[in-house]
């Protein structure tokens, strides 16, 4: 008789995979809100609109993934973070639009399901979600073997946030002589992490354990900061503040992002040194030799979020903020478009 095979010598354990689903339940529900329908483990995640008072309701939606920051995970062992860094790139997506999260799902592919990794990448996933008020009500677990190196991992999330038609940010209201407000990063979050590991891994020949001048943390932990979640601070300034536009500064630096807010008809400008830049990313670029221009083009530089506000507003924002404790400064402003001229500018 031929030998019989299964799925499991294959390299796919459904015993393991269920296992994790009934360890992980108790986690899961700490996110659940009065919306959830459905606890985790069948085909959909239910989510009930009836709760959340919106006259016209708008859905939002964002996808996105932690990137290369994963490898920092994977060489210290360190893995509760990128569950959090999963959440926040995809929740300050769509808040950025004056959308609330109401549910997220989350995507772990790897070769082979270590169990204790699992539980310490769901828990970074439900303490991010907890952060941001959202349901995680559902997600994959995917064992791939052959398609990922022994102990890798690849993550994706997705979430969904409503807002009152009336309320959507889209910066059609940004008007010259606004003002705009950074708000503190807690450091790189999660973008450009191609480069960081290209200087400090590759040509400077660190390791994650090694201790940088100016770092109170090792080079490892400095890195795996997590992704701040701005949702409960735009919540709360968005509730009786009008913000004219907000803008996550993910990949693409300020360069990219800050524009994208902005109609046609406006401009801004950024003034430099008017925030105080983390030293990690002051030490990051001379060490690579990265020049000023990529700098702001792939990094954060210690704004992770710009809001658009009137002048006469600007000092109410600030003392708001100071009582989330949340650090920001005024930035720069909102001056008219010209021809020739970029729609962002640095001085």
């Amino acid at each position: 008789m031929a030998k019989s095979e299964t799925y499991t010598q294959a390299g796919v354990d459904i015993d393991k995979a269920k296992r994790l689903v009934d360890r992980i339940r108790p986690l899961v529900r700490q996110t659940h809100t009065p919306g959830v329908m459905t606890d985790i483990g069948g085909f959909g995640g239910l989510f009930s609109l009836s709760n959340t008072r919106y006259r016209k309701p708008v859905l939002v939606a964002s996808t996105d993934g932690v990137g290369t920051k994963l490898k920092v995970a994977f060489q210290t062992g360190r893995h509760d973070t990128v569950g959090i860094d999963l959440v926040a790139m995809c929740v300050n997506d769509i808040i950025v639009q004056g959308a609330r999260p109401l549910f997220f799902l989350d995507y772990l592919a790897t070769g082979h399901l270590d169990e204790e990794v699992f539980l310490q990448i769901i828990s970074g996933v439900v303490e991010g979600c907890n952060q941001a008020k959202a349901a995680l009500i559902g997600g994959e677990t995917a064992e791939l073997p052959d398609l990922y190196r022994p102990g890798e991992y690849d993550l994706a999330g997705f979430v969904v946030g409503v807002v009152d038609d009336e309320n959507i940010v889209d910066g059609a209201s940004i008007k010259v002589g606004d003002r705009l407000i950074g708000v503190a990063s807690s450091g790189l979050h999660s973008n450009g992490y191609s480069l960081v590991r290209k200087v400090f891994f590759k040509d400077m020949g660190l390791g994650p354990n090694d201790r940088l001048e100016g770092l109170d943390l090792t080079l490892g932990e400095e890195l795996l900061k997590p992704t701040r979640i701005y949702a409960e601070t735009v919540a709360n300034l968005t509730r009786d503040l009008p913000v004219a536009g907000m803008a996550h500064i993910t990949g693409g630096g300020l360069t990219e992002n800050v524009p994208r807010m902005l109609p046609e008809r406006c401009r801004v400008v950024i003034e430099e040194g008017s925030w105080p830049v983390p030293e990690i990313f002051n030490i990051l670029q001379q060490a690579g030799k990265v020049s000023q221009e990529e700098m702001y083009r792939v990094f954060n530089n210690g704004i992770g979020l710009v809001l658009v506000i009137d002048e006469e507003r600007v000092d109410e924002t600030l003392d708001r903020l100071a009582a989330m404790n949340e650090p920001a400064w005024i930035i720069g402003r909102v001056e008219a478009a010209e021809e020739g001229r970029p729609s962002l500018e640095f001085v």
